[in-house]
């Protein structure tokens, strides 16, 4: 057997994440987060271990953190390890402990943050300390990325930086991040692990409607609101055509040899059914999305507004943008304009890369019941900044899960919470992939 991290790195993964989880870096979108505590605390951490540090910010306390580790060999290309350090509101009332707690109950890390991301925040840090303790040099440099703002627009994190200091990521060819090599249970004894290797594009939308202001009680067939509720519930009951992407198809080919299933990968509605609740995996990324979440008109019950504005969040698929907008021109018609409120990209990643078959070995080493397959992320991460620097990103933050637990629930979700013998897989599992890279 290869050699592992140490123990210590078993008990710093919980207390950086209890640790993290109690620095309330709430990002609601309005810039008032402020990352920069969690920022400094990741970069002691990284100063104790050795590892030079250096903090940089767009908008005061807006904290980014960049630190490289020289690998053994300097032709190499360099792999990009990244995490943000922000992470989205939670109501106090709403939770069984309070969310910026960290408690660690009964084998629990409980608080926002314990998996969107600072789980991951931790196993970084517990793994590139375990080396300093025990000598390790990876054989390609490693570049630590803790990130602003990625919850918001990534203004003040990852975009930030790619803008800004693309110098501090020369050589980076791959990175890896959020959401994937977790434990997804079938409920049929089967344990798959999903690892990202796409993502949806982001395309969050405005739309404006105006019409003629006037009396509530007068006839009115320039009505603002009416005109936008109609374009709002066509795009909301709006059927988009399948389009799987070469991920997607990837992971429904791969689902299907896990289930022995005979399916023809052109009917895919029949190939879901088919795969029951691992279905789950891939039903969100098998065409483009558009899901009305905000409203906004009038300021009184008796007076027509003359403008009614709605927000969309919209998600599209590799080579789908087109689509999209030509759809969302249709759906709003001639009396309702829209436009990005934010966009970026959709991404694909390689499947018959060595970095993919060494994220596959790894969990495999580790969850050998496990069928690691392919997915394509419905939401985006900071990847998307990234591969602006010619970066393919992934998502893999290993995680092995009970059965029962809703990893898909935890994400923005009331309760988020993480299990410690989760977080040590993770470590476990982070370290051999990073050793064999």
């Amino acid at each position: 057997m290869a050699e592992q991290v140490d123990a210590q790195a078993l008990d710093e993964v919980v207390t950086y994440t209890s640790d993290l989880i109690r620095i309330d870096t709430t990002n609601r979108g309005g810039g008032d987060c402020r990352e920069r505590p969690a920022a400094e605390y990741a970069a002691a951490r990284l100063a104790e271990a050795g590892i030079e540090p250096t903090l940089l910010e767009r908008t005061e306390g807006r904290t980014n953190v960049v630190a490289r580790i020289e690998g053994t060999d300097p032709g190499a290309d360099a792999l990009l390890l990244h995490g943000h350090l922000d992470v989205v509101p939670a109501a106090a009332a709403d939770w069984s402990v309070h969310p910026f707690s960290g408690e660690v109950r009964d084998g629990v890390v409980w608080g926002r943050g314990a998996v969107d991301m600072k789980n991951m925040d931790a196993m970084i840090l517990s793994v590139v300390r375990a080396w300093a303790r025990q000598g390790v040099r990876p054989r390609r440099d490693i570049v630590v990325a803790f990130t602003a703002d990625e919850e918001a627009s990534a203004e003040d994190g990852a975009g930030f930086l790619v803008q800004q200091h693309p110098g501090l990521f020369e050589g980076c060819t791959e990175g890896i991040s959020e959401s994937g090599a977790f434990t997804f249970h079938d409920g049929n004894g089967r344990q798959i692990y999903p690892v990202a290797a796409g993502e949806r594009g982001t395309a969050w939308l405005k739309l404006t409607a105006r019409g003629r202001a006037g009396h509530g009680s007068k006839a009115n067939r320039d009505n603002a609101v009416t005109r936008l509720a109609a374009a709002v519930t066509r795009i909301g009951e709006y059927e988009w055509p399948l389009r799987p992407t070469a991920t997607v198809r990837a992971a429904l080919a791969e689902l299907a040899a896990v289930y022995g299933i005979d399916g023809d990968l052109d009917d895919v509605d029949a190939l879901l059914r088919k795969l029951g609740p691992a279905a789950k995996l891939v039903e969100s990324t098998v065409r483009n999305s558009a899901n009305p979440t905000m409203l906004d008109a009038g300021y009184k019950v008796n007076v027509i507004p003359g403008e009614a504005v709605a927000h969309v969040d919209g998600r599209f698929l590799a080579g789908g943008e087109d689509e999209f907008r030509s759809t969302l021109d249709r759906l709003t018609g001639p009396d309702v304009d829209w436009e990005f409120h934010h966009r970026e990209v959709a991404l694909e990643s390689p499947l018959d890369s060595p970095t993919y078959a060494r994220m596959r070995a790894a969990i495999e080493e580790f969850a050998p019941e496990g069928h690691v397959v392919p997915y394509c992320m419905s939401g985006g991460t900071d990847a998307k900044q990234f591969s602006r620097l010619g970066v393919t990103g992934y998502g893999f933050t290993p995680l092995r899960l009970p059965e029962g637990y809703d990893y898909a629930a935890m994400f923005h979700g009331v309760d988020e919470r993480v299990p410690v013998e989760a977080l040590h897989f993770g470590v476990r599992v982070l370290d051999r992939f990073l050793r064999t890279v």
